[in-house]
């Protein structure tokens, strides 16, 4: 019996720890060929001396598993290193099928303390890394169709996180991050449909080197495996990534603990017409004044849904 991903190769960036390891080992697992990407920084804040070893450690795991697989450590967030990157699995397994975008760091701070550099810092690795493996893929899916004068094979899977949608309040940077990638996976999705590709994100929950103060505490010592870990998250990724998915396109999910959830685009919630050509002040405060009343005012527009709770 063949595998779900058999004959494809795929590219996890990040992939040297946490999610992006436990992605690669679910792609590989399935029958992908897979090139794990890891600049190898130690620092969640991606400082430190860059290193090979997490992404080699990874694809010798692989390798040693009976798969096929090969390391890359260059920087996502750098233009030229992420059309390399492409380019190797390209060059290695004759095409690339799929592409899981999983690379990240972390500069929390307010807003009102935050620095340019550390907002600038998490924009460019989440987002323009994003954005730039994106574009080589996309353009190798393109010229394939176009050559065949048919559909191609490809899959994007990208990370976001809830925190774009709950606010997240010592991460503006991140949350920024984490919407942007949403609306660069939408738009995708639609300009990428009539050559055969396919691209979603998802919102995982996982205990990772990223995560690890925000979930501190919620272990669940002695009774198997703990709901945060990446291994709930990576099955999602490589069901996303098979022929089984092709249906999925645009899509927002959010990922953990043996859980799925789908997310619908924001609804209208209530709507109101002025009286007359255009509204006054005090029409405005009519309507709205008592539409907000009851709401907190802390409560951001998807707070209390992502939460999992109710307002009376």
């Amino acid at each position: 019996m063949s595998l779900p991903l058999e004959g494809l190769s795929a590219v996890v960036t990040g992939a040297g720890r946490g999610l992006g390891r436990a992605e690669a080992l679910e792609l590989a697992r399935l029958g992908a060929a897979v090139v794990v990407n890891d600049f190898g920084q130690p620092g969640r804040d991606g400082t430190g001396a860059a290193s090979a070893a997490p992404a080699e450690e990874v694809a010798a795991e692989i390798r040693a598993a009976g798969g096929r697989a090969l390391a890359h450590t260059g920087d996502v967030a750098d233009f030229q290193q992420a059309g390399e990157l492409v380019e190797l699995a390209i060059g290695e397994f004759g095409k690339l099928d799929v592409l899981v975008n999983n690379a990240g760091i972390l500069r929390d701070r307010m807003v009102f303390s935050m620095s340019e550099a550390e907002w600038d810092s998490v924009i460019r690795v989440h987002l323009k890394g994003h954005f730039n493996t994106t574009r080589y893929a996309a353009a190798h899916w393109r010229e394939r169709s176009k050559a065949a004068g048919k559909p191609v094979y490809g899959r994007i899977v990208n990370t976001s996180s809830e925190a774009f949608l709950a606010g997240s309040a010592g991460q503006p940077n991140y949350a920024a991050a984490k919407g942007g990638i949403v609306g660069l996976t939408t738009s995708t999705a639609l300009a990428l449909a009539k050559y055969g590709v396919t691209a979603n994100a998802i919102c995982p929950r996982a205990r990772t080197r990223m995560t690890e103060d925000v979930f501190a505490g919620l272990e669940q010592p002695g009774s198997g495996l703990d709901p945060l870990a990446p291994e709930h998250v990576a099955p999602l990724v490589g069901y996303l990534a098979s022929p089984a998915a092709a249906r999925i396109n645009g899509q927002l999910l959010v990922v953990h603990g043996g859980m799925v959830a789908v997310v619908e685009r924001p609804r209208v919630a209530a709507k109101f017409d002025s009286k007359q050509e255009t509204f006054t002040y005090d029409e405005l405060d009519a309507v709205l004044g008592p539409h907000y009343a009851d709401r907190p005012a802390g409560e951001t527009f998807a707070a209390a849904e992502v939460l999992g709770l109710k307002r009376a």
